[in-house]
């Protein structure tokens, strides 16, 4: 497997203040110590000021001429992490263009279209298509030093204001300004690191010898939460940094949206803008307020895990994501079936996967950030079959001939006269060879391949049939078989199992006389299950199910590849997941009922598609 290099792209535009730049920064620490070779990119013109808060001046992972416009690295780029708060259309289509994307806490117009989310503080969007792969506020970089509770015990208390390295809404003066009028202010040890407010306006705090004004940020902020016992901020990382310090949060909001963030997230938060930060000391007046702020901050630590010990972070998470090249894909991200680029509608996503569908050919075809945890070997056969079908491959086995058969008589209609003595089958994925004895049986000269050698072992020992180790296209098989070698190529539910089906189809086209039928068989995305809930029919698809097939996609999309459709047959008819079906007695009318419509109209969980070649692609 060739792993290729990282690349994170930080917002350093004017108003997104400093905290995309210290966890991009933060990132590629994590990254690099976790073996894996990752840059921060800064463009031209960038903020200086802002480096030197991240601590990154003379860093040399930090790259300065744009990987657009250069050599990337020797083994290519893995992934895009962009943490850019809202990216355009134009620029993601333009990092697009070098590796699939990873967007973290994007909220701009591109969301829907990243290749994966990662939404590392809690977010307002309920829509299937704007939900992430992974939420998880824990992921964050976490301070290693925490207060012993939320409770403060002590009448005098040190605050700590910080809105940020910019702070472009002007909340920090008026916070400051108000606790140190407060009534309280003699109990008040108050410390304001505000790099974006003027000098002379914080001449102010000269007649407050109770406040300590910072002008320039602390590195490692996260480390010292713990020396406080109240953080005024807004919606942000360093509030959640703060819960995890067990230090009690006390929210101003910039704006509305920060705002609903930060009451969706169960923050308290004194309201919006600047007059809002000039109301905080009334808060500290009720000596009831902060014993009721602990309580909150104590549940919010516990309803987004961040009341115990950090466990996996953000890098070490993304230190695990390797190209689709290495898992049998296109690193371009572009559609497997039908190579259309730039397929963006999203029907659902999950840890590690997501799920686009083609607006070309319509296919639904999954993008995973790992190769899946799977090999063709005896377990998949054993214990991975009998989990799913409640037998063994071998167990299964009459069943399997049985229903070759049943295909095989499908196959000799289309064949005609040309189904004779000897017609030449090769069944791609042939396992421990069910359909090829029941080809033999009809008289055809089958032959098989298959990654798990125990399997060909047992074809060619116990069944007698020719079969070889491979993984189709084979290049063995490519140079011992020659154009138009066989007059049927078959894949029973293996076709789903290709993560790039282009140079499938051509080869099946190469070898397959004209004429010739290609049958497979393959889970349906229009059956019952996924239409009655499509989001869980994709969450439990197999993680090496790399396409979703409708009977609806094939005839078009097999006359890409040179093949006519000749008959759909609409199989996996389960009464029982129809919306109550399991209520209802096997056999009895209702379930009847259900078993005729379901075949009536097609629903089905699985179907088998046979097709002739009639071209060349």
């Amino acid at each position: 497997m060739t792993v290729g290099s990282l690349l994170v792209v930080p917002a350093l535009e004017k108003n997104r203040g400093g905290g995309h730049l210290v966890r991009s920064a933060a990132l590629v620490r994590s990254l690099r110590r976790a073996g894996r070779e990752a840059f921060l990119f800064l463009p031209e013109g960038h903020n200086w000021e802002l480096l030197g808060i991240a601590g990154l001046n003379g860093e040399s992972w930090v790259r300065l001429e744009d990987p657009r416009k250069s050599p990337g690295p020797e083994k290519g780029w893995d992934f895009i992490i962009l943490d850019k708060f809202r990216t355009s259309p134009e620029e993601a289509a333009s990092w697009s263009a070098l590796a699939p994307l990873v967007g973290i806490d994007e909220g701009g117009p591109y969301r829907r279209s990243f290749d994966f989310l990662i939404d590392i503080l809690p977010n307002l969007y309920t829509c299937r298509e704007d939900l992430p792969n992974i939420t998880a506020p824990s992921m964050i970089p976490l301070p290693v030093k925490r207060r012993p509770s939320f409770y403060n015990t002590d009448s005098h208390l040190r605050v700590l204001i910080s809105f940020g390295a910019e702070d472009a809404a002007g909340l920090s003066f008026p916070a400051a300004m108000a606790l140190g009028k407060s009534s309280r202010k003699n109990k008040l040890e108050i410390t304001l690191i505000a790099p974006g407010l003027r000098l002379n306006t914080a001449q102010a705090f000269k007649a407050f010898s109770n406040i300590v004004f910072i002008p320039k940020g602390i590195p490692e902020l996260r480390e010292h939460l713990a020396e406080y016992d109240l953080l005024v901020t807004h919606f942000g990382l360093c509030a959640f940094e703060a819960i995890h310090a067990r230090l009690p949060v006390l929210l101003v909001s910039p704006g509305s949206y920060h705002e609903k963030l930060a009451r969706n997230a169960g923050f308290f938060s004194a309201g919006t803008g600047s007059a809002a930060a000039g109301r905080i000391g009334q808060f500290l007046s009720d000596t009831n307020f902060l014993n009721a702020l602990a309580g909150r901050c104590e549940s919010i630590a516990s309803r987004f895990g961040l009341d115990t010990a950090p466990g996996q972070t953000l890098g070490d998470l993304l230190a695990g994501f390797t190209s689709p090249r290495n898992h049998g894909g296109n690193s371009a991200t572009s559609c497997p079936a039908c190579g259309a680029p730039g397929s963006r509608k999203t029907p659902a996503r999950f840890p590690g996967r997501t799920y686009r569908r083609c607006r070309r050919c319509g296919m639904i075809y999954m993008l995973r950030s790992s190769p899946p945890a799977i090999e063709y070997e005896t377990d998949y056969f054993f214990d991975f079959y009998k989990k799913q079908y409640g037998k063994t491959y071998l167990e299964d086995f009459p069943n399997l001939i049985a229903a070759g058969k049943k295909r095989l008589a499908v196959i000799k209609h289309i064949l005609g006269s040309r189904a004779g003595q000897g017609a030449r089958l090769l069944d791609i994925g042939c396992a421990y060879g069910p359909f090829l004895s029941a080809a033999r049986g009809e008289g055809f000269s089958p032959q098989g391949i298959d990654p798990a050698a125990d399997a060909v072992h047992y074809v060619r020992e116990e069944l007698g049939i020719p079969a070889q180790v491979g993984f189709f296209p084979d290049p063995s098989l490519q140079e011992s078989e020659g154009e138009e070698s066989f007059e049927v190529i078959t894949l029973w539910y293996v076709i789903e199992h290709f993560a790039d089906l282009r140079p499938v189809l051509e080869e099946i086209n190469r070898l397959l006389k004209t004429g010739g039928v290609l049958a497979f068989s393959t889970p349906s995305s229009s059956g019952i299950s996924g239409k009655k809930s499509p989001g869980t029919f994709l969450e439990n698809s197999p993680q090496d199910h790399w396409t979703v097939w409708r009977p609806g996609i094939c005839r078009k999309l097999l006359a890409r590849y040179g093949f006519k459709l000749k008959k759909i047959q609409v199989t996996g008819h389960h009464p029982e997941r129809f919306p109550l079906g399991n209520r209802f007695r096997r056999g009895g009318f209702i379930w009847n009922l259900l078993l005729h419509l379901s075949c009536l109209f097609g629903l089905g969980d699985t179907f088998e598609c046979y097709a002739v070649k009639v071209r060349l692609p």
